[in-house]
């Protein structure tokens, strides 16, 4: 089991203005479990309980406080930029996956509704530096820190951990704020992508977050 606290350089006092909140695919079709079939039962019960009762009200709590300090927001989501999804990665063709622009499934869900001026990019692939303009969006707000979050922990959120620190972003990863399918998963995610994230829990965040100077 990974433990805490995780003792990496880059854990460093977040700055005013080059501090930023990314959260992955925290979307309707990932949160409900009517519209998501292909867990078995025993991933189910682990991975909707964890979003309701860990990593949703955590995630409440960052936005809450990054919002107080006026730092931005991101969102990405898995979402064609198309109807008929002809744009999707060669990947998400094979694996079926497909929210067509603008449908229900692919917005955010409710609680962490983005606010006017916070910004959301639809992606199709499992990285969002992938198929994003994030790194030139994330340039131009002058950003240095980047907190991320979201689902799913070894997928689309490693992808967005690992890239981010090859593009020279000091991350954060608030562990407790993730889900993936099984307690096993998500720590040997952890314990694999250490090497290019703070691995950090949300207190101690929000602690951080609440020493940026406005």
């Amino acid at each position: 089991m990974f433990t805490l606290p995780h003792i990496s350089p880059r854990d460093m006092p977040f700055t005013r203005d080059q501090t930023a909140l990314l959260f992955v695919d925290m979307q309707n079709i990932w949160v409900d479990a009517n519209m998501d079939n292909h867990l078995s039962t025993e991933q189910a019960d682990y991975y909707y309980h964890r979003l309701t009762n860990t990593v949703i009200p955590n995630q409440q709590k960052l936005l809450a406080a990054i919002r107080s300090k006026n730092q931005n927001v991101l969102h990405t989501i898995i979402e064609s930029l198309t109807a008929d999804g002809r744009d999707r990665s060669l990947d998400h063709k094979l694996s079926d996956m497909h929210l067509p622009k603008g449908c229900h499934q692919a917005q955010v869900i409710d609680v962490l509704a983005p606010m006017e001026n916070e910004i959301v990019l639809p992606k199709t692939s499992s990285g969002v530096f992938n198929s994003t303009a994030i790194d030139y969006v994330l340039k131009n707000l002058n950003t240095k820190h980047l907190i991320i979050c979201g689902v799913i922990t070894d997928q689309c959120v490693d992808m967005a951990v690992r890239d981010a620190a090859d593009r020279g972003y000091l991350v954060t990863l608030v562990e407790d704020a993730c889900a993936t399918y099984s307690p096993k998963r998500h720590d040997a995610c952890l314990e694999a992508i250490k090497g290019y994230c703070w691995i950090a829990d949300t207190q101690t965040v929000l602690d951080r977050i609440a020493k940026i100077s406005i």
